[in-house]
């Protein structure tokens, strides 16, 4: 099998929250059309390591970066780097639903329109291929004047995810998006993330072990601001390398 191109590596990245130390010298890379999971407990690191990728820690004050992210080649913590292109380049999509206020349509259209795009035809059409592949199109075309808010939870993240998809980033990243929501929701979120793999790099961070085992390529497990391994998934779970990793997916802590 050909080998997988690298959209984004990253090489000995540390990061501490004024003397608190985060993450611990992580080098990770991933692969062009494929899902990742980074699994591990509740204060592992891995949460912070994903928003490092689009340089949502940024927001934060008092944080220090070091080591070397790169975006298809490109060190996007370098001097002068348009952060408004990474995170069109590098979507997110958060833990909870965050639709804006605003109607379905609007919601959908939202980075078309910072980008400046006006032309009608456009913004329609971007706004049903990204709901159609964020699978809600036929829940909501005839209420894409109605807002967001009024949808179920699992359906206001599909919204979101609509959203990050029609700017056409290259990779998306999820922060827990099913922890909130129902197994259904779940299940539909999931599903979609199968079909979007083949047009995106997708790297979604998850408490739910069967959910990475489901839905992942490769899965790296994280402790205590470190990566322990990243393999592929089938090993990570059926043949773990590391004693901590076998702990972790058995249940022994955690």
């Amino acid at each position: 099998m050909a080998k997988k191109e690298l959209v984004i590596t990253s090489r000995d990245v540390h990061l501490s929250y004024g003397d608190f130390e985060a993450l611990k010298g992580i080098s990770l890379n991933f692969k062009k059309n494929q899902i990742t999971a980074l699994i591990g407990p509740s204060g592992c690191g891995k949460s912070t390591y994903l928003r490092l990728l689009n340089r949502m820690n940024d927001l934060i004050p008092n944080v220090h970066i070091s080591g070397e992210i790169k975006v298809d080649g490109q060190d996007i913590y370098a001097s002068g780097e348009d952060v408004v292109a990474l995170r069109k380049k590098v979507g997110m999509v958060f833990q909870q639903p965050n639709p804006f206020p605003f109607s379905i349509y609007e919601n959908v259209i939202y980075g078309l329109r910072l980008a400046g795009v006006k032309d009608r035809a456009t913004l329609d059409q971007a706004v049903e291929t990204s709901l159609k592949q964020a699978a809600i199109w036929d829940e909501v075309k005839d209420k894409l004047h109605e807002s967001a808010l009024s949808l179920s939870g699992g359906q206001q993240q599909r919204v979101c995810i609509a959203r990050v998809l029609a700017v056409q980033p290259e990779v998306i990243l999820l922060d827990e998006p099913t922890s909130a929501l129902d197994p259904i929701s779940s299940t539909q979120i999931e599903n979609m993330l199968l079909e979007l793999r083949d047009r995106y790099t997708i790297i979604i961070v998850t408490h739910n072990m069967q959910q990475a085992s489901r839905i992942s390529d490769e899965t790296a497990f994280f402790l205590a601001g470190k990566v322990i391994e990243m393999d592929d998934t089938k090993k990570i779970f059926l043949n773990p390398k590391e004693k901590e990793t076998e702990d972790y997916i058995s249940g022994r802590f955690g």
